[in-house]
């Protein structure tokens, strides 16, 4: 085979141990990003971070060959491709059983209050009411996308008990068969889900497929996983669907704006660098957090009041019988004769204030 200079981006030490390894024949080499990438390489495997346009393309006249180590290719500009006649392949399996697996992880750490129970104990508080989750057995899901990713969420699912609605574009109604699955339209299933799962990839079409409109036809109390794409979902809608209540969203997705080619024209979707979406996230619990927190110490402090006041009350009746039996207070007594007047704040000092 001739040799070929070969270049990686976006690898692990591992990595490069390890294709190295495989590709003893080829000029191997590794960069950290695209802007590293030398002008005469002739076949390029990259990751999602590398994005793929006429530039980079028009900057490497020798390049015949990209591969991206990934399932999606809504980095790369694929018409930009076969204009310039650069074969473009990509992983269709690729980590199809972890992400899923990464999806149910998210999903039970909403369900048993995971991340709450781990803040909780740092802060020295415990309290098992408020880390009472819900079962997964019987609830919902829907599973927009049901690629290789979402069927392995489906397959997870039903063995987890739960009732599983589907929508794609392409169905294979044996698999909903076999494992026991429904094909719905998509405004039927948000509807009708507790949970929705997000694994369609990003295009024209999917781009903030779950918007106002969309977040608006979802039941109330809904929880949101996404780990396909960040731009799937509209940040600004969601972030006020949490502020009026939607209860949980978990996502591993995000990155600078995404890149999405269609009928050769590219555009950008805007969407937060993660760190700052996280943030916003955050900031948005927080604020809710403290103000649940707010009215549970306030109804803590009602509560409590009632219960010394009832408590007070209820031992100067009795210390009052024993005052009358004593002959102490006249058998004629009313509730309150002869003595101060209980303060509103039922304070203990006033239970031996008898007049003598």
């Amino acid at each position: 085979m001739q040799s070929m200079t070969v270049c990686f981006t976006e690898t692990e030490p591992q990595s490069e141990q390890f294709f190295e390894a495989h590709l003893p024949e080829q000029r191997v080499g590794f960069c950290d990003d695209l802007s590293e990438v030398p002008n005469e390489i002739e076949c390029l495997s990259i990751f999602i971070g590398s994005r793929i346009n006429d530039e980079v393309l028009n900057d490497r006249p020798h390049l015949k060959f990209i591969a991206t180590r990934s399932t999606g290719v809504d980095h790369i500009d694929l018409d930009s491709c076969r204009k310039h006649g650069v074969t473009v392949s990509f992983v269709p399996s690729y980590g199809e059983n972890t992400v899923a697996e990464h999806t149910f992880a998210l999903l039970l750490a909403i369900s048993r209050k995971i991340r709450h129970a781990l803040t909780m104990k740092r802060g020295g508080t415990f309290s098992f009411e408020s880390l009472r989750g819900f079962e997964l057995k019987d609830k919902t899901i829907g599973i927009i996308g049901a690629g290789r990713i979402g069927l392995h969420v489906i397959r997870i699912a039903k063995a987890f008990g739960m009732s599983v609605l589907a929508h794609d574009v392409n169905r294979a109604d044996l698999l909903a068969e076999v494992l026991g699955f429904e094909y719905i339209s998509f405004d039927e299933l948000l509807r009708r889900s507790d949970i929705i799962s997000l694994h369609a990839p990003l295009t024209a079409a999917t781009v903030h497929l779950l918007n106002r409109d969309t977040l608006a036809k979802c039941r109330r109390g809904v929880i949101i996983i996404n780990t396909a794409r960040g731009a799937l979902i509209d940040t600004d809608a969601l972030l006020e669907a949490m502020a009026c209540g939607l209860p949980c969203v978990a996502t591993d997705v995000g990155g600078n704006a995404e890149v999405v080619t269609e009928g050769g024209s590219g555009f950008l979707v805007p969407n937060e660098d993660a760190d700052a979406l996280a943030a916003r996230i955050v900031t948005l619990l927080q604020d809710r957090q403290r103000a649940q927190r707010m009215g549970q110490e306030g109804r803590r402090l009602v509560e409590s009041k009632f219960t010394v006041r009832h408590m007070i009350e209820r031992l100067t009746f009795l210390y009052r019988g024993l005052l009358r039996d004593r002959g102490l207070l006249p058998s004629s007594d009313s509730t309150h004769a002869g003595w101060e007047a209980l303060p509103a704040g039922g304070e203990d000092h006033q239970i031996c204030g008898v007049k003598g």
